[in-house]
């Protein structure tokens, strides 16, 4: 009986030091990396207005394996594009959002990624630096078209990323309860600029 007990009191707090060292390790590293965005570029072309940016840190040993063992990962951007106005909320005047996703095929082993504001339609890549690569930059998103912009005014773009919640199967969501600890947002990101 006294076995029994202590065996159950091991068990309990084996599951607690466990939670704990998950927790820490989750904390340490959103402390030490957390993702970010970098590499903002506001451009036009003749008929629309474009952002390009980068994701940085967003790929921790969770996901990766995550990615690696199969399960379909999904970035979403946001961007939204605003007019600052005196004495009034500020007018919006795009409002995109955008997703990335990644599945890895380990029988041929190729990434399959989808990239919808980059022209060809779906990618494929062998190589997962590549992959990674792909995945966390946003290359020429169209906001808004030109004409609904004033020259000599001045403008607002704001941009975040968020990892999508992983879509399992229902039987796995019981077991697999502490991928939650690799969701991950970024801040949002403003860059003020006069068209």
């Amino acid at each position: 009986m006294v076995f029994a007990r202590w065996n159950f009191i091991r068990v309990v707090l084996s599951v607690l030091i466990f939670l704990f060292v998950a927790e820490y390790g989750k904390e340490t590293y959103a402390r030490e990396r957390k993702p970010r965005i970098t590499d903002i570029v506001v451009t036009s072309t003749r008929d629309h207005l474009l952002v390009y940016f980068t994701v940085k840190d967003c790929f921790s040993p969770d996901i990766t394996k995550a990615i690696l063992s199969g399960i379909e990962t999904t970035f979403t951007f946001f961007v939204k594009l605003y007019q600052p106005r005196e004495l009034w909320w500020d007018e919006k005047l795009a409002d995109v959002e955008v997703k990335h996703s990644i599945k890895y095929d380990s029988l041929r082993k190729v990434f399959h990624l989808d990239l919808p504001e980059r022209n060809g339609g779906p990618f494929e890549v062998k190589d997962f630096e590549e992959a990674k690569s792909l995945m966390s930059e946003v290359v020429g998103l169209k906001v808004v078209r030109l004409d609904r912009l004033k020259k000599g005014e001045r403008y607002q773009i704001q941009m975040m990323a968020e990892l999508d919640k992983i879509r399992l199967p229902f039987y796995l969501h019981n077991i697999l309860f502490f991928l939650s600890l690799w969701d991950f947002e970024t801040s949002w990101y403003a860059v003020d600029f006069r068209y």
